[in-house]
């Protein structure tokens, strides 16, 4: 018997657990060929900043043992290419849209909330405080507890749309960057994000990056993650998004186990861009058996 796989993560509604996180998935349309954007209840869009990102030179990604280094940057065309040419094709698909937004300073994430503000295609807004490889903003936000709440304060008053802040690893207390965000009004976060390392070519004699470190993604990080996951968990309410080396459906139960909600999948789609599909057929086989999702139980 094929059983309903519809989650809800805060106010989403979720026709199931699986999410495209961003960065890995582009707007979805690339991977059509292969595999079906709406396969997914929700999609992350790249992030997404005020004014157009080149993003760091290359070689801007190497692969790593049981991961992937990368120090794109946050390439992207811009919140108004956002809203022109990409948007109008993901207003049509079957899925739940969630923008990530960056900036290099306050002004600029507020900025790009304002101009998603009551856009019928957006469903909700993921804050990037936590990327590893950009000179500004990024993961200096998301180190510091009162930076978070000051961030995530500023945005929350100029926008309704659920806001979802996705947390970095590269820090001490991850549970109290999670109580920041919340006191701000944040309404879920995402976790986690990738891993600082690095990678030196030694015939050369140098970092393999140009941008010399990256982030580290892949299932490397997974134990790391289910981690980040399990302690925030039992530090806040809020939904959370758990991400981070994700490669099967039992990693999805773990992640959810742990304390997830939803859960996204990156990394591996490079490898294998079918996984998703078969990941949702072993899910519907999980829950033919089961008659509800097991969130936080490994807490019990």
């Amino acid at each position: 018997m094929t059983r309903n796989l519809a989650i809800q993560f805060g106010s989403l509604a979720l026709k199931n657990p699986l999410v495209a996180v961003s960065g890995t998935f582009g707007y979805g349309f690339d991977y059509e060929p292969v595999l079906c954007p709406e396969d997914f209840g929700a999609i992350v869009v790249k992030g997404t900043s005020i004014t157009p990102w080149p993003g760091n030179p290359p070689p801007r990604i190497v692969e790593t043992p049981s991961g992937m280094l990368n120090a794109i940057g946050l390439e992207n065309p811009g919140v108004d290419v956002l809203i022109e040419e990409y948007l109008p094709r993901l207003a049509a698909r079957d899925t739940r849209i969630i923008v990530n937004v960056v900036g290099k300073t306050v002004d600029e994430y507020v900025a790009v909330a304002e101009r998603l503000r009551g856009h019928e295609a957006v469903d909700a807004l993921e804050l990037n405080i936590s990327c590893p490889n950009v000179d500004a903003g990024g993961m200096s936000f998301g180190t510091s507890p009162s930076e978070t709440e000051r961030l995530v304060g500023a945005v929350r008053d100029v926008t309704g749309a659920p806001l979802i802040v996705k947390l970095t690893p590269n820090i001490t207390d991850i549970a109290g960057i999670a109580r920041a965000a919340e006191s701000a009004g944040a309404d879920a976060l995402s976790l986690i994000n990738t891993l600082l390392g690095m990678a030196i070519d030694v015939e050369a004699e140098k970092p393999v990056l140009a941008n010399v470190v990256g982030g580290l993604s892949g299932p490397a990080i997974r134990p790391v993650a289910l981690r980040c996951v399990y302690q925030v968990r039992a530090a806040t309410s809020l939904p959370i998004m758990g991400l981070g080396g994700v490669e099967s459906a039992q990693d999805v139960l773990a992640f959810i186990l742990a304390g997830a909600s939803a859960v996204g999948i990156g990394t591996a789609i490079f490898r294998d861009p079918r996984l998703p599909e078969q990941i949702i057929h072993d899910l519907q086989a999980y829950r033919a058996r089961y008659d509800a999702w097991p969130v936080g139980r490994a807490h019990q």
